[in-house]
């Protein structure tokens, strides 16, 4: 069985497997605040923990984080960068309506027009906090060449 083209055999049937609990984007930004407002007032998410220097933000299971770049805990070699050309993608239910809020308000400069592609997706990006690039996305049945290639996460986990 392949996922995105790997053998997944390799890597969901270990004898003693790490058993992830969490998994989350941390951007790295100058402004904490700004960026963390761009993803509670837009896309709706909610702060769960808050410093002046660390944000963490929730959306239902969905995780993500904003740390200020300058701050201690990142390793002295990369203070001072950004998440800059980093692509984060963010699952709606409704990308047209998402679109609308985002772009058609004029809250967001669009990177990506609205389009559907053949691969199963119909999506967008804008540009975030930081420099990051927001895709927003809504999965739609997959088209042509790519029709019948989507395993899920459980079939990829149980090898099915």
């Amino acid at each position: 069985m392949y996922l995105y083209g790997l053998e997944t055999d390799r890597f969901y049937h270990r004898e003693d497997p790490v058993h992830v609990v969490s998994l989350y984007p941390v951007l790295m930004t100058d402004d904490v605040s700004a960026s963390a407002a761009f993803f509670v007032d837009l896309l709706d998410f909610s702060v769960v923990f808050e410093t002046p220097w660390y944000v963490s933000l929730a959306s239902g299971r969905q995780e993500l984080a904003l740390v200020d770049r300058d701050h201690p805990t990142i390793p002295v070699g990369h203070r001072g960068a950004s998440s800059q050309h980093l692509l984060v993608n963010v699952e709606v239910d409704d990308v047209d309506a998402a679109h609308e809020r985002l772009v058609g308000s004029g809250a967001c400069e669009e990177l990506l027009s609205l389009r559907s592609e053949d691969f199963g997706q119909r999506h967008f990006i804008v540009r975030g906090p930081a420099g990051v690039l927001v895709d927003v996305i809504t999965p739609i049945p997959p088209a042509g060449d790519f029709d019948g290639m989507t395993v899920t996460l459980d079939q990829a986990a149980t090898g099915t």
